[in-house]
């Protein structure tokens, strides 16, 4: 049974007939009842329903990162919804056993901010060195743009990363990942975003390295079938920050 809160032209939450309303974050909702479905195992779906255990695999270490690096397309959505979208539709190669991340495409922050020029990451022991051209003064470009470098582990699903350290005047970033990484298999990101942080760039993938197993949701220990369906992932899922800096390690 539907119950009407405001009248008859307010919103409503439950069911009433063939629809269901409800309310998230102040937004008043109506969709369709779900239809049964005769197969939901069907090659399409099962894949779907994989792209979806990895991404949050993925997404889960860097929760903290992407509500700032998505914080432009949290419109009407949670940033972390806004990133889970972008993953599911852009960062995918292969289907079913051979469905693999492509972190090449995958972006941990997305936005009309200018990018910086000549990006280059090298690594030295746990330290991550990230260098760039100051291009301050191009386009929207402003000398106070601050970094945000992030790498993660594939074998271990975690992440460490800043949202708030050096400047783009500053031309070069630091990040130190636990010393047990070393020989492991990364991808390494650079996104900036303004002081204010209501815009970013889009990230960039500086290291891509070789992984040979898949991340299936299999191997992620959770059950695909009791997923959320569309952008209805919860927006904390994992991730700790420590101040403007964060790890999704522990």
């Amino acid at each position: 049974m539907g119950i009407i809160k405001q009248g008859i032209l307010g919103g409503f939450s439950g069911r009433v007939g063939t629809v269901v309303g409800g309310s998230w974050k102040s937004i008043n909702y109506m969709r369709a009842l779900a239809t049964s479905i005769s197969n939901p195992n069907t090659a399409k779906q099962k894949n779907q329903r994989s792209k979806f255990a990895m991404s949050i695999n993925f997404l889960h270490s860097l929760v903290p990162y992407v509500r700032v690096g998505y914080r432009p397309y949290a419109i009407n959505k949670s940033a972390y919804n806004a990133a889970m979208s972008y993953m599911l539709q852009n960062a995918f190669n292969g289907f079913d056993d051979e469905l693999v991340v492509d972190y090449q495409r995958v972006m941990v922050s997305r936005g009309h901010l200018m990018m910086v020029g000549n990006a280059t990451v090298s690594l030295n022991g746990d330290v991550l060195t990230f260098t760039w051209a100051d291009n301050s003064g191009s386009g929207d470009a402003q000398a106070t743009d601050v970094a945000m470098p992030l790498v993660y582990n594939k074998e271990r699903r975690l992440a460490v990363y800043s949202t708030n350290g050096a400047t783009r005047r500053d031309a070069s970033v630091q990040l130190t990942m636990p010393s047990e990484w070393n020989g492991e298999a990364l991808a390494v990101y650079l996104g900036f975003r303004n002081e204010k942080g209501d815009s970013c760039a889009d990230s960039i993938c500086l290291r891509n390295d070789a992984y040979a197993s898949p991340m299936d949701d299999e191997e992620s220990g959770i059950d695909s079938d009791t997923l959320p369906e569309g952008d209805s992932a919860g927006e904390d899922t994992g991730g700790d920050s420590q101040g403007d800096s964060g790890s999704g390690i522990g």
